[in-house]
């Protein structure tokens, strides 16, 4: 599937390879529109196929929906061929009579609601809750999922027992996920951890990870799982109303985007593509992992990966003052 250099990539030294695209799994727990059954399963087996078998889901993905469809459309395919990862610190509990569930972002979900919990006890329990979901016996990856605001907790009690699952084989590799780079960038610093999945804060349009994030995980041998490559759609489509941080794109931004776009558009480069190779520039990245609520976006999104971009491009980016000259930037050579 890959356009070289990319291909398969070890992350941290956790012996855990995955490949340079992924699926992530939000959009089949029905993130802000339903999507049919049958259509979640299509998106998974057209990532199977278009060789971007890594699936990232959580528990927060719809209250458990989105595990509970991932591990239905894989169940019969040989374990061996796809990379699992889902995360932990929300606990999922049934409503109370007469409580009504926060969607979060999410519709038509199960009678569920999600609890803050990163005790080891809590998380023991929503590790083996998820591969209930799932349908497996384990998964290769657990993040600690939006952590932010319980550094405290994570120091104390969450990462001790992800590291413990680690030491006694339960999972293969360990860490953090959420949009925010700065505390991502403490932790690794601080702990063990083999990958930290990063939404949103190394992209085309920004570069927060490459100033604190990218060099203490290079420094520290620790992988970058990249999300948000299109900045919540504005690198997919940069027109009036696009969408940045989950909210409409201020002016400037929507501009700078488009900008990116029409440079893109004089190299005959679609600019999904661009954003998609762009943070492979950094040797620290390991894979991008990329929604789809549709097998067309997937397959979409695989045929863009692949699309042949040459160096010039990226020059003229720096060159017109849409990238900074000190980035590191996907050079073919």
């Amino acid at each position: 599937m890959c356009y070289p250099p990319y291909g398969p990539r070890e992350l941290g030294r956790s012996g855990v390879t995955v490949p340079p695209l992924g699926l992530g799994c939000a959009p089949l727990g029905n993130l802000y529109r339903a999507v049919p059954e049958e259509q979640a399963r299509e998106v998974v087996h057209t990532a199977l196929a278009t060789g971007a078998g890594y699936f990232d889901t959580a528990p927060h993905y719809g209250v458990g929906l989105s595990e509970e469809r991932l591990g239905r459309a894989l169940h019969g395919h040989d374990r061996a061929t796809y990379t699992l990862s889902t995360k932990v610190g929300r606990r999922l509990r049934p409503l109370a009579p007469g409580e009504r569930a926060a969607g979060e972002g999410f519709v038509d979900t199960p009678a569920r609601a999600r609890v803050r919990d990163l005790s080891r006890d809590g998380i023991r329990a929503t590790l083996d809750a998820s591969l209930t979901r799932l349908g497996v016996d384990a998964v290769d990856i657990v993040y600690l999922h939006d952590v932010e605001d319980q550094l405290r907790e994570v120091y104390e009690t969450g990462f001790p027992a992800l590291a413990e699952l680690r030491a006694q084989g339960v999972v293969r590799a360990i860490g953090f996920g959420m949009n925010h780079s700065a505390p991502l960038a403490r932790l690794v610093a601080d702990l063990d951890a083999d990958v930290v999945l990063c939404a949103g804060r190394w992209t085309l349009l920004e570069r927060t990870a490459a100033d604190d994030l990218l060099p203490v995980c290079a420094r520290r041998g620790t992988s970058v799982v990249v999300g948000g490559v299109y900045n919540s759609g504005l690198l997919a489509d940069p027109s009036p109303g696009a969408p940045y941080n989950y909210a409409p794109a201020p002016a400037p931004l929507l501009d700078r985007a488009r900008q990116l776009a029409a440079c893109c558009a004089e190299f005959n480069i679609p600019l999904k593509a661009a954003a998609l190779r762009f943070p492979f520039g950094h040797r620290a990245v390991a894979t991008a992992v990329v929604g789809a609520a549709t097998p067309e976006e997937m397959a979409e999104n695989a045929r863009l990966f692949t699309h042949e971009i040459p160096d010039e491009l990226w020059h003229t980016l720096v060159a017109r003052g849409l990238l900074d000259p000190d980035l590191p930037l996907p050079l073919n050579d």
